[in-house]
């Protein structure tokens, strides 16, 4: 069926604004809503060329719930539209998560509040057992596939194998394997616009690396800022499978290279985001803002935080509106490449181990905090809001505060122990 009547610009920011609020539930609810919304219900975007938009973020690295929003906003109003959809489905996440950032951290000393972020690890440990198996079932189709989940997360776990590296390996067996696969010659699509490509793509570099170089050149490249401004602009281009796939490479970069934050602080940052709409990939504004603070320079430490999550924020997403606004056109030429989607089909199952990792890591940091004996009050509760997400799927943000509310309780009634 085609779509109706295109929507007045105001009426489309006014969606992607009520999106940006509402946008709770990661990539896979974000999607559904902008489908049921757009495509189902106003019927502003024909179902073919919906589905064609996801199969192509789905190649790129990044938020692809975000970067679909883009897409469909490029495709009803141009570059401003492409614009106006991707910032409105970040800034509300974005705000309202740099408040909680700082509530974080200078609410630290108050026990109370302190108790409340003690009981998030458990829902953090629930939440990432709880994501290894749906993604499994999505990505593991083969038997090369699970070679690939199983020898990945051997080689973070027990090698300390780069993420990269993983990456990099798992690209070129998939790629591999659809080429011995698939058919040699696919029919060409038509010629794009290259002119338009190379002056979008200019602009949106300027636009990318302008803070970066004048943080630098301000602070120098040695300050928190500035590494921060290059380490998330390279994990924004090769962090290929969600979120779920950058957080790993985060947490061995900022955690164990950088000393930004502590593991439980990751974890807090991860709990945090899956609080807020938006995507999941926000935590990354988390890690910036808490590195930002533990690491001032010659800032204050508020200043410091602020500006670190903003820098962060800017180069996670603006290499989506590069990736969007200069690939739109040419969506039907990235949806017949066989090889690009083997490549893909590699990461993903990689991306499976790696969670695995994930997992076991965030599992040991939550249970042994202090490198002690366990904690069997986070074990129970981690045991009691996985097996709450089991039995109800769409009780997420419940599960957060429920766990919140167990760690105050727990502090209250002298359940927790006492931190080191």
């Amino acid at each position: 069926m085609p779509p109706d009547a295109k929507p007045s610009f105001r009426e489309a920011v006014r969606f992607w604004l009520k999106l940006g609020c509402i946008g709770f539930g990661g990539p896979a609810g974000q999607i559904a809503i902008m489908h049921r919304e757009l495509v189902e219900r106003r019927r502003w975007i024909a179902e073919a060329d919906f589905s064609k938009a996801l199969d192509f973020c789905m190649l790129l690295p990044g938020p692809e719930a975000q970067q679909l929003a883009t897409w469909l906003g490029w495709r009803l109003h141009g570059t401003k539209g492409g614009v106006a959809a991707g910032s409105l489905f970040v800034l509300p996440a974005a705000f309202l998560l740099l408040g909680l950032s700082w509530l974080y951290m200078a609410g630290g000393h108050l026990p109370w509040l302190a108790d409340v972020f003690r009981g998030l690890p458990a829902a953090v440990v629930a939440l990432v057992f709880e994501a290894v198996p749906r993604l499994g079932r999505r990505a593991l189709k083969n038997s090369l596939h699970w070679v690939l989940a199983a020898a990945a997360f051997l080689a973070i776990q027990f090698f300390n194998t780069p993420f990269i590296a993983i990456l990099a390996v798992a690209a070129f067996a998939g790629w591999m394997s659809k080429r011995s696969h698939s058919p040699a010659s696919i029919e060409k699509p038509p010629a794009p616009a290259w002119r338009r490509t190379l002056v979008t793509a200019g602009i949106c570099l300027v636009l990318w690396w302008t803070p970066i170089l004048g943080v630098a050149s301000w602070l120098g490249w040695e300050s928190t800022p500035a590494r921060m401004g290059l380490f998330f602009s390279q994990a924004a281009v090769v962090t290929f499978g969600g979120a779920y796939a950058v957080l790993p490479y985060v947490a061995q970069q900022a955690v164990e290279t950088h000393g930004w934050l502590t593991s439980a602080q990751m974890m807090s940052g991860l709990a945090l985001a899956e609080t807020t709409p938006g995507p999941l990939i926000m935590a990354l504004q988390f890690v910036g803002f808490v590195g930002g603070w533990q690491n001032p320079g010659s800032l204050t430490p508020a200043a410091a935080a602020v500006l670190c999550a903003a820098l962060t924020t800017w180069v996670t997403f603006m290499p989506s509106f590069l990736f969007i606004l200069t690939g739109g056109p040419h969506v039907e030429k990235f949806s017949a490449l066989s090889w690009l989607s083997g490549a893909l089909s590699g990461i993903t199952a990689a991306v499976v181990g790696v969670v695995l990792n994930l997992a076991v890591d965030f599992t040991r940091h939550a249970l042994w905090p202090s490198g002690g004996g366990i904690d069997w009050f986070v074990g129970a509760l981690a045991v009691v809001a996985f097996v709450a997400l089991q039995r109800f799927p769409s009780g997420l943000l419940p599960v957060i505060v429920f766990c919140g509310l167990a760690g105050w309780i727990g502090g209250v009634f002298g359940f927790l122990p006492v931190q080191q």
